[in-house]
């Protein structure tokens, strides 16, 4: 299994910088951060552009490949994490039309998957949400099939802020949920990037869950969860979150690191653990930000071989 990070935490670098960083650093994997070029910080880790998938030359493509080779990394994903199934028509065009491009980047680059959320409408009930899901997403998975490109759904639910409350803005947040989306879609393109961090304050069994879907996970992100009690005691559960769950770096939270692995190697995922750096004490600062990946570095690392 590959040490790898999400570059979207360092917004500043180029992607040469991250990759330089990274391979400097014991890191052998690299995530990389795809949202439209210039357009601007839509949330917390979000508009960051390391590859411009609309201008993608052959060219950028070859200094890209050759980048990887230099550095000794491997690009584990290309991530966009946005609302595809945002209830304005014509914002959802927009998201899915640039998916597209990144699902066309990743098969020009030879990287095998893309992370990306389902979205949600706020307005409907997961029922419909499911109804729109069946609608929406399997042209898009198939149009990824024919680039040999895998989708990786990460698990968030995307609740951290009261425009996003209560139904959150992506809908696979639960395995009862990902048991219909593999129902509607059973494309063997079609998995998860597990995020362990969103189950914690769900309380979910996240080892439970790499047993059950073993066989749908992509790509897998290394963040924790702090639950701060006295928040929850405050707020209560049916705040779902708002007030008392706090993203944190591996280490630092609630996540059993060493049993959330020994799962993984028992069901035999053998790709990238890569690091999701969302950790409000570890930014700011260029410096503070790469302090945070090294704590998570060394957190990690005696874990994997």
């Amino acid at each position: 299994m590959k040490l790898g990070f999400f570059t979207a935490a360092l917004p500043h670098l180029s992607l040469e910088e991250c990759a330089e960083w990274g391979a400097a650093n014991g890191f052998e994997a690299i995530e990389i951060a795809c949202w439209p070029a210039g357009s601007g910080k839509e949330r917390r880790y979000a508009g960051v552009c390391h590859i411009d998938v609309d201008t993608l030359t052959d060219a950028r493509v070859s200094a890209i490949r050759d980048l990887m080779a230099r550095t000794g990394l491997t690009i584990s994903s290309l991530g966009y994490y946005p609302n595809n199934l945002h209830p304005d028509p014509e914002h959802r065009a927009q998201v899915n039309a640039h998916l597209k491009k990144v699902i066309d980047a990743a098969g020009k680059l030879g990287v095998g998957v893309v992370g990306t959320f389902i979205g949600r409408d706020q307005t409907k009930n997961v029922p419909a949400n499911l109804e729109q899901f069946a609608d929406v997403w399997p042209p898009l998975v198939r149009y990824a099939a024919d680039r040999n490109v895998k989708i990786a759904i990460e698990n968030c639910p995307m609740i951290f802020s009261y425009d996003e409350w209560p139904g959150g803005t992506n809908l696979a947040h639960s395995p009862a949920i990902w048991r219909e989306m593999f129902r509607i879609i059973p494309d063997e393109n079609f998995g998860l990037n597990l995020d362990p961090s969103h189950l914690v304050w769900q309380m979910i069994d996240y080892e439970r869950a790499v047993y059950e879907f073993k066989d749908r996970l992509f790509h897998v992100h290394a963040k924790d969860m702090e639950i701060n009690r006295d928040g929850l005691y405050s707020h209560g559960v049916m705040s779902t979150g708002m007030g008392w769950q706090i993203p944190r770096l591996p280490g630092l939270g609630e996540v059993r690191w060493d049993r959330f692995i020994a799962a993984l190697y028992a069901v035999g995922y053998d790709f990238v653990l890569s690091i999701e750096h969302e950790d409000r004490k570890f930014e700011g600062t260029e410096e503070l930000v790469k302090r945070g990946f090294l704590l998570a570095r060394n957190v990690l690392r005696p874990y994997l071989v």
